[in-house]
């Protein structure tokens, strides 16, 4: 019974084909720049998806502070419409609440001035994201290009993988000049 599968040489595997060894570097060498631009782009999702939700956070307190003001406007009004039986305690309430009024007013200026800022932020994180999610596709097209040439054994694909494949990851890279 045979103990195993014979393989071939590797010296006779690589007469037959000049380009296997540089060529199966190469793949390896963009495979692992597909890992590392693939994680990248997994992270600044991530960020992005994070920024989403406190930007969303920030809007659902702005509307909450929104109708606590509508109802402090609403109880000031009635109180200055009414006839009340004590007329100095009814102004005394009236005061009170046309400052919580005021105060409501201002912070949900602030409020809303940080949900813009994290959006703004999102959306950068969003256009980073985008561009490593571009110089990955484009490492793994130029692998695929360059594993062809040990279909092919034509140097023109190698090559052709190779640009590609730099391309992508001078792509991913411009994700990091984003301002």
């Amino acid at each position: 019974m045979p103990e195993g599968i014979e393989l071939p040489e590797a010296h006779e595997e690589h007469g037959d084909n000049p380009f296997l060894i540089p060529v199966s570097v190469t793949i390896s060498i963009l495979a692992v720049l597909v890992a590392a631009v693939t994680l990248l782009g997994h992270r600044a999702h991530t960020e992005e998806l994070l920024l989403q939700s406190q930007a969303t956070d920030q809007w659902a307190y702005y509307q909450a502070k929104n109708i606590r003001l509508h109802e402090m406007q609403s109880v000031a009004d009635l109180l200055s419409a009414l006839a009340p039986a004590d007329k100095e305690k009814a102004e005394a309430l009236h005061e009170k609440y046309k400052k919580e009024v005021e105060r409501y007013e201002g912070e949900k200026d602030d409020i809303s001035e940080k949900a813009k800022d994290l959006e703004k932020e999102r959306d950068f994180v969003s256009r980073r994201a985008d561009r490593f999610d571009g110089g990955e596709g484009l490492i793994e097209v130029g692998l695929v290009i360059c594993s062809m040439t040990l279909l092919t054994k034509r140097r023109g694909y190698w090559i052709a993988g190779m640009l590609i494949g730099a391309g992508g990851v001078v792509f991913a890279l411009t994700a990091f000049l984003l301002h």
